[in-house]
This record gives structure tokens, C-alpha cells and sequence, in this order.
């Protein structure tokens, strides 16, 4: 009991600087002992794994920089493949365009012909091409094209059309 009792009497504010001083001594004498070692040449294992790890962190450094790079010509690269596909759809849907545009013409002067030779047409074979020819000039406004083919044989069509619609078809 009497240890007890004298661990209560022990001066708090003496024993803080003396912790201190004894933590700052151990401190100073393991520098003091790393540099010795140092000096020498010889590697603890604590020293070797320093070092490791800071060969590690410089080649991680590395790659990544490394990768970074190769992330650069990627997005470079693929940047451009992304200009080409953009490039071939524009062709494509020209193309699309020209084809939708011809096959309209051929089948509104197709019609023209047959009409012009007298070949019996009904009035739906009618309706159909003057609905072509509004979608052909739909197709015309939107890709800012001009007609200037299929106007003599819509004409021709029209004329023939409001005869026979006065004739009673």
C-alpha cells in the first residue's frame, strides 16, 4: 500500500520535461547511430526498406508518367479515328441522299413517260407521284439542293391528271 501511496506523490510537472528530454535524447541517438551506419556503408533492414520504398514510389512515378503519355496518343489517336468515321458517315448519307434523290427523279419521269404515251395509269399510280415529288422536294430543301429535272414532267403529270379528273377518270 505504501507504493501506492507514494506514486500519488509524484511531481506531474517534473515528470513531463523529463519524459521529454529522455524522447528527444532516444531520437538524437538513433540519428546519431543511422548516420554512423550511414558512414560505414552498411544497410539495416529498416534503412533497406527506406530505400525500397523510395525506389518504389520514383518507378511508380515513372509509370505513370509513362502511361499518361501513352493516354495522350490514344485520345490523340482516337481523335482522329473519330474525324474519319465522321468524315465517311457525311459520304454515306450524301451518298444516301443522291441515290434517294435519282431514284425519286427516275420514278417521276418514269411516270411522265408512260403518261405522255398514253399508257393507261390509275388515279392512285397519280397520287403516288405527285406524293414522290413532295418528298423529293422535301429532300431537295433540306440539303439546300435545287430542283430543276422533274418540273417539265411534273407538269406533264399535273395537266394530265386535272384532264382526267375532269373526264371522270
Amino acid at each position: 500500500m505504501n507504493e501506492i501511496i507514494e506514486l500519488t506523490k509524484i511531481d506531474y510537472l517534473s515528470l513531463f520535461p523529463a519524459m521529454f528530454a529522455i524522447l528527444a535524447g532516444t531520437k538524437a541517438f538513433l540519428s546519431l547511430f543511422e548516420w554512423l551506419i550511414h558512414k560505414l556503408g552498411l544497410e539495416t533492414k529498416w534503412m533497406r526498406q527506406r530505400r525500397e520504398e523510395h525506389e518504389l514510389l520514383i518507378q511508380t512515378s515513372q509509370n505513370l508518367s509513362a502511361l499518361q503519355k501513352q493516354h495522350v496518343r490514344d485520345m490523340e489517336k482516337s481523335d482522329r479515328r473519330d474525324e474519319v468515321i465522321s468524315s465517311d458517315i457525311k459520304k454515306l448519307t450524301r451518298m444516301f441522299v443522291d441515290k434517294e434523290i435519282d431514284d425519286m427523279r427516275w420514278e417521276i419521269n418514269n411516270f411522265a413517260t408512260t403518261v405522255s404515251e398514253g399508257k393507261p395509269c390509275n388515279k392512285d399510280s397519280f397520287k403516288h407521284c405527285i406524293h414522290i415529288y413532295e418528298k423529293y422536294e422535301q429532300i431537295l430543301a433540306e440539303n439546300g439542293l435545287e430542283n430543276g429535272e422533274v418540273e417539265i414532267s411534273m407538269e406533264l403529270i399535273n395537266d394530265a391528271y386535272m384532264r382526267r379528273l375532269r373526264e371522270g377518270f
